[in-house]
């Protein structure tokens, strides 16, 4: 019965020793949000987009980090009323704006007169 209380301590660390170098920590890419609307206001630092259903989010400018994409390609040339979709991870605070994508907002087939 020792014997196998042995055997089964070492097969459950040896597992576990394979399952640490088979899968380092960190290794995973992190899993971004993302924010879809329009800009209500933006300066240098900081932008408060408005998703339309009441909902307003604050993100904030990362130097290095921010990359814009899409009909604008700089944060200084984005303006109030531009529509965006921002990526950011949840555990940031301060929302930081890791790329943001500019776009023209489409009219929906309803809209149309």
């Amino acid at each position: 019965m020792r014997k196998l209380m042995t055997r089964l301590t070492l097969f459950a660390l040896a597992a576990a020793l394979v399952a640490s170098i088979a899968l380092p920590a960190g290794a995973a890419d992190p899993v971004y949000r993302k924010f879809t609307g329009k800009i209500d206001k933006i300066n240098k630092k900081q932008m408060i987009v408005d998703n339309r259903m009441g909902d307003k989010v604050k993100f904030v400018y990362a130097r290095k980090e921010t990359v814009v994409e899409g009909k604008k390609t700089e944060w200084k040339k984005l303006k109030k009323n531009d529509w965006v979709t921002v990526s950011w991870l949840f555990k940031d605070n301060p929302r930081k704006a890791y790329k943001v994508f500019a776009f023209d907002k489409k009219e929906d087939e309803g809209e149309k007169p």
